[in-house]
């Protein structure tokens, strides 16, 4: 492979998780190939956007971002621009259709392709499409990981799911796993690298190993990574409650290294709702799981996703979210305004909600839910943690942050003592509703 020398890509990244993870496996073909990061977009002989496209605002602000690409384009005629991710996967010829300095155009099963596409369009000009969802959704790629303690291992690759609201399925296909050895080989290596913190990813990590056929499950990918040396943490995002199962409750309890914290979004408290969103279960499906899930994991960290003003969501409804919120009193919930998405069965139903009255309903949902995320942790307070160490926060250096295994952020006044990446332990002084205050213990 030739190595190109005194060469810069630009990459900025949009959306998910597995955006991020998405985004080290393009940044490793660019670096095996010579090209050095820059954070100044004027310095670049690659500019790489990696697109999501979930909510068409989202979509509104990378076409504005792809528009201003075009003045540096035109400064520098020899510069190659890509579009890669889940809006590439959508609009593919349309994106040369709407931005001509565009040159590749590469979906979310083509990540692999990067260094071929750069190659003839360096022997010469004209746009250049990859989108084909048939190739396999995972090859074996150099990775450029982007934090220093903690990497993205995807485990599977899009979703079966088709909730009414989403467009996932639709730019990330059927779901498809990676062999356990392929996940297990990753993490035995990023180990010996001296990370010490994974998260497995995958649009739905419960339904993980089904469409292998050979009996394996989530549960046991996580009795797998379990067994590995030098990892201290181990993550997962997302779940879905149609497919979590008590079994894997209990691989998760019963594990010395899956942290405590469980992400289970229920998006809704209204059962009629959760019919309309296709969302496979009902609020008393979900208790089951949330209650066994305390029981076995006694210092349960439990956040959720809340989507307010979906169509036909009446005020009865509504109230139905707020007395689940009441009755589950999660450590947070992340709350989301429902926004049409064109392409998705939801953006044609009847009784769509006025902005207004969602923006009205998001405040009511956030002010009750504030309530408990401030008791859970003040209900912290006194208590001593560990924490691996992230660094400074983003406005003050002279504060350092890092996260208990319940994923909730400490913030203490760094006096030198502990580098990034250190394991340390910390006693919260002082629980408020987003973040906890602390000091380090010597």
């Amino acid at each position: 492979m030739d190595i190109i020398e005194n060469k810069f890509y630009f990459l900025l990244t949009y959306g998910c998780q597995m955006n991020e993870s998405d985004s080290e496996r393009y940044a490793g073909q660019l670096e095996s190939l010579g090209y050095r990061r820059t954070e100044d977009m004027d310095m670049a002989d690659v500019i790489l956007l990696n697109t999501c496209c979930v909510r068409e605002t989202a979509e509104g602000k990378i076409l504005g971002k792809i528009g201003e690409l075009k003045h540096i384009k035109q400064h520098n005629p020899n510069l190659i621009i890509a579009v890669t991710g889940c809006m590439a996967q959508e609009w593919q010829d349309r994106l040369f259709e709407r931005a001509p300095h565009i040159d590749l155009v590469i979906g979310t099963h083509n990540i692999h392709k990067l260094i071929e596409l750069i190659r003839e369009r360096q022997a010469t000009s004209g746009h250049y499409l990859e989108a084909d969802m048939t190739v396999p959704a995972f090859h074996d790629l150099p990775t450029k990981r982007f934090q220093k303690f903690f990497a993205w291992v995807p485990i599977m690759n899009g979703c079966n799911k088709f909730c009414t609201y989403c467009i996932v399925p639709y730019v990330r296909g059927r779901e498809v796993s990676r062999p356990i050895a392929d996940i297990v080989r990753e993490i035995e290596e990023i180990a010996k690298e001296g990370y010490k913190e994974i998260t497995l990813l995958g649009q739905n990590v419960n339904s993980y190993g089904l469409d292998l056929k050979d009996g394996t499950d989530f549960s046991s990918l996580l009795q797998a990574v379990d067994r590995i040396d030098g990892i201290e943490r181990v993550r997962y995002m997302t779940s879905h409650p149609k497919d979590m199962t008590f079994a894997m409750i209990d691989a998760i309890a019963d594990s010395k290294k899956v942290v405590n914290h469980m992400h289970l979004p229920i998006q809704s408290g209204s059962d009629e709702l959760l019919k309309k969103m296709n969302r496979g279960y009902t609020v008393d499906q979900y208790m089951e799981l949330v209650e066994y899930a305390r029981k076995r994991i006694p210092d349960l960290v439990l956040t959720t996703d809340i989507i307010v003003g979906f169509p036909g969501e009446t005020e009865e409804m509504f109230c139905q979210t707020l007395d689940l919120l009441k009755r589950v009193q999660y450590d947070m919930a992340y709350t989301f305004i429902y926004s049409p998405r064109t392409g998705t069965p939801a953006a044609k139903m009847d009784h769509q909600i006025p902005q207004e009255e969602k923006s009205r309903r998001l405040q009511r949902l956030m002010d009750v839910q504030n309530v408990y995320s401030l008791q859970l942790n003040q209900a912290m307070e006194h208590k001593e943690y560990e924490v691996i160490v992230e660094g400074p926060t983003k406005n003050d250096e002279n504060h350092w942050f890092g996260r208990t295994t319940g994923n909730k952020m400490i913030i203490w006044e760094h006096d030198g003592s502990a580098a990034v990446g250190d394991t340390v332990k910390v006693a919260v002084d002082k629980g408020q509703t987003w973040v906890l205050k602390g000091h380090l213990i010597h």
